[in-house]
């Protein structure tokens, strides 16, 4: 039985031998597939998130339809957030938490932008430039150090986006396009930023600050944007809502069961689940170039995580080959 039931005086349902035998096959399973399944399920509800940040799009301002997500997941996350309080709402680190709060409302407002004017597939290859911006920014602001390995894999990579935003191409410059990888570049600073935030802060200051700030910084435009709801309306933003923080507790859980050098590149299903549902839902083919430039950047990350891997492990060694 268990405790929480026998707490409250209720019977536990007893389980089916069918699904009794499928926890046990669960349980013998390696940790790292335990995570890989989690993040493919993750891939694909951000996918899906991504469909319908794109559908209301269609009709709503995308600050309505941002600030209305955040404010959902906000609800949804209330009982963490409330039983923290107050410490919840401490913070070692108010600037970090500011400078990290204006940088993801921008990759915000800019990536969801992409995902309603571009085709889904697109916006969703340009936004894997993360793992570029990434390097970079580890050079500037980390002060770590990267090899020619690195900066070989992050040249390549550009030249994969640069192939898919077709800056000279016959629809000439397309400032949604831009838009995608400047979000992809606030996201990456926004990943630099949490590291430090990390090592100061608990988890559920982070989670406060992000579900409602985000929220309030939007609301302004939101009510100057505003379009009345329609039926339809809320039950799409309901489902944005409830797959938006579905897909973060999925991802949470693939880093918490896997390692996350193994989980990393399954994040490049992504492009997988965008074509389907582009073409079933939104009747848009990709392009040949969006391929390409999508096996371009998804090969050079794929080496630059690697790399990383065999550096990790080098790392881990010498100590102990220096041992006494």
């Amino acid at each position: 039985m268990n405790p929480r039931d026998a707490d409250k005086g209720l019977p536990t349902p007893p389980a089916t031998p069918l699904l009794r035998r499928l926890k046990h096959k669960w349980a013998q399973l390696p940790a790292n597939v335990h995570g890989i399944m989690w993040a493919l399920v993750a891939t694909l509800l951000f996918t899906v998130m991504a469909a319908l940040v794109k559908a209301l799009g269609e009709r709503l301002h995308v600050t309505q339809v941002l600030t209305i997500r955040q404010f959902l997941m906000a609800a949804i996350s209330a009982p963490a957030i409330t039983r923290g309080l107050p410490g919840s709402l401490k913070t070692r680190a108010p600037l970090l938490h500011l400078a990290r709060t204006g940088l993801a409302s921008g990759a915000m407002f800019m990536g969801f932008s992409a995902v309603i004017e571009l085709p889904l597939a697109d916006s969703t290859v340009l936004g894997f430039a993360r793992t570029f911006f990434m390097t970079l920014f580890a050079i500037v602001l980390l002060k770590e150090v990267v090899g020619i390995h690195r900066w070989a894999a992050t040249i390549i990579g550009f030249i994969g986006v640069v192939i898919i935003m077709q800056p000279t191409g016959e629809a000439g410059f397309n400032i949604y396009s831009l838009m995608a990888v400047t979000a992809s570049a606030c996201a990456a600073l926004v990943a630099i930023i949490l590291r430090r935030v990390t090592q100061v802060d608990q988890p559920i200051t982070i989670l406060t600050y992000q579900a409602v700030s985000i929220g309030f910084i939007m609301l302004p435009f939101c009510i100057y944007y505003w379009q009345p709801l329609t039926m339809m309306d809320v039950i799409l933003l309901g489902a944005l809502g409830c797959v938006s923080w579905s897909a973060q507790m999925c991802n949470i859980r693939a880093l918490r069961e896997g390692e996350a050098a193994v989980i990393a590149p399954f994040d490049y299903t992504r492009i997988v689940y965008a074509s389907f549902i582009s073409i079933l839902f939104f009747g848009v083919w990709p392009s040949l170039t969006t391929y390409i430039g999508a096996s371009i950047i998804i090969a050079a990350s794929l080496y630059t995580m690697h790399r990383e891997s065999v550096r990790g492990k080098r790392q881990a060694v010498v100590p102990e080959d220096k041992a006494p």
